[in-house]
């Protein structure tokens, strides 16, 4: 073989042997893209079903607020002013839809009870309903549950949005559009959940 071949031949031979080492480096570059897209799309959902708990949670409460109100009417039906504040909050967090109208729409509601339960106050036999009473506990149980939810899906957020901003995946977020989520955090006048039990019992 002459010296031209053989040099010819290893040109080829590291030409070949860059092209495998490129090919293994976007190779192994495309895999870890696809991994930590995947990561960021199981996070999201995540944040999403979370976020759906919260709401479930949420609706409840004005659910049941609604048929306190129901209960109060039939005892107070002159209190038409406190009745309609109760709605209108109510009518707020139905129509809301991102955290932060949900925190404030909440801390409405939060307001509106309190209201509600000044009514109560003078009609003690609203107070002795069987209805009533069920209805105090069902609301004592759902104010618990939105403190737990609000803090399960806050720290869901904190962990997607921990991630996101990390490098490489905040190059990532970037080109594919992943956002921060927002926490839900209570409003000034709801940030401890209200004592239900206490309202009732004053």
């Amino acid at each position: 073989m002459t010296s031209g071949k053989r040099k010819g031949c290893t040109r080829t031979a590291v030409t070949i042997g860059i092209i495998v080492v490129i090919g293994v480096l976007l190779l192994s570059f495309g895999g870890c893209i696809v991994k930590r897209y995947n990561t960021m799309v199981d996070m999201r959902e995540e944040v999403g079903r979370k976020w759906g708990d919260v709401e479930s949670v949420l609706q409840r409460r004005g659910d049941l607020i609604g048929n306190l109100v129901a209960t109060v009417k039939r005892y107070a039906e002159h209190e038409e002013e406190v009745f309609i504040e109760v709605a209108k909050a109510r009518a707020s967090l139905n129509n809301a839809t991102s955290p932060e109208e949900f925190s404030k729409a909440s801390g409405e509601l939060s307001n509106a009870l309190s209201r509600l339960m000044v009514v109560v106050e003078a009609y003690p036999e609203i107070k002795a309903n069987e209805n009533f009473l069920k209805l105090q506990d069902q609301l004592e149980g759902t104010e618990n549950r939105i403190n737990r939810e609000r803090m399960l899906y806050n720290e869901v957020v904190k962990g997607y949005n921990t991630f996101i901003k990390q490098f490489p995946q905040n190059i990532i977020a970037n080109w594919f559009n992943f956002d921060p989520a927002e926490f839900f955090e209570a409003e000034e006048e709801a940030r401890e959940a209200p004592d239900v039990e206490e309202m009732f019992d004053r």
